[in-house]
């Protein structure tokens, strides 16, 4: 029988490094998959995970005032590594800011040594005026004219009215389009140079008298006014349509 020799050349070793290096990494490669794979989250495991994160955001954010806080967590990659954890899961996140659309609540399970990053989708929606139709600048709003609708905040950063008696009655300063937010620039519930109601109010005792507006302004806003009897100029609180209140 004849026999072959095989001589080992310095090409034929390198071929033969090269080819082990790459089975080698191939090995490897798939012995970490298979390991992640195995560390890999269950289904249940995920959804507590996503629980957590929304439950964290609605026990740090504040409820908007008379509105709606909504809040939904993001798909998770279910390759991540998880266990059952024997204690309860603990959160936190660096901001507290219901403006935000959106939140990354970091969970974890101190006592297996995991955590994951999960970003909660965030909806804070409030009541606010709206208009029922076109309407034009110089307009008085009448009740029709104005309906109450919920407001996501993250898409309306400006500042409304949240009542219609805010607003009935006042005179637009601009055109407000079918929909859209009356917003506290649109209208002036007090007007400039318009005749106001002056309410001077001290230790219980209220006296009207009349005046004129120098200045336009919406409720809460603090204006210029000169009493028609005395002509002098004083300072109120916009309290209401036409009408000013002095405190002493």
């Amino acid at each position: 029988m004849a026999h072959h020799n095989i001589i080992a050349t310095p090409l034929t070793m390198t071929i033969c490094r090269a080819v082990i290096t790459k089975y080698a990494k191939s090995i490897g490669i798939l012995l970490s998959m298979f390991s992640f794979f195995v560390q890999s989250a269950t289904e249940n495991q995920l959804e507590q995970i996503r629980t957590a994160a929304e439950q964290h955001i609605f026990t740090t954010l504040e409820q908007p005032d008379g509105g709606e806080l909504s809040v939904g967590a993001a798909n998770i990659d279910p390759r991540i590594k998880a266990t059952d954890c024997p204690e309860p899961l603990t959160t936190s996140a660096s901001s507290t800011n219901s403006t935000r659309s959106n939140i990354n609540v970091l969970v974890e399970c101190p006592t297996d040594n995991w955590k994951v990053y999960v970003p909660v989708r965030i909806s804070a929606s409030v009541p606010m005026i709206v208009a029922t139709r076109q309407l034009g600048r110089g307009e008085i709003i009448s009740a029709s004219d104005v309906t109450t609708s919920m407001i996501e905040l993250q898409r309306f950063r400006k500042d409304g009215f949240t009542h219609d008696e805010q607003v009935i009655g006042a005179k637009l300063k601009r055109n407000v389009r079918l929909g859209d937010v009356v917003e506290r620039n649109d209208v002036c519930v007090v007007c400039r140079n318009e005749k106001v109601t002056i309410k001077a109010v001290k230790s219980g005792m209220t006296i009207t008298t009349k005046g004129t507006a120098l200045q336009d302004g919406s409720t809460g806003d603090q204006v210029r006014v000169k009493n028609d009897k005395s002509q002098r100029i004083i300072e109120g609180i916009v309290t209401g349509i036409a009408e000013i209140t002095i405190t002493f």
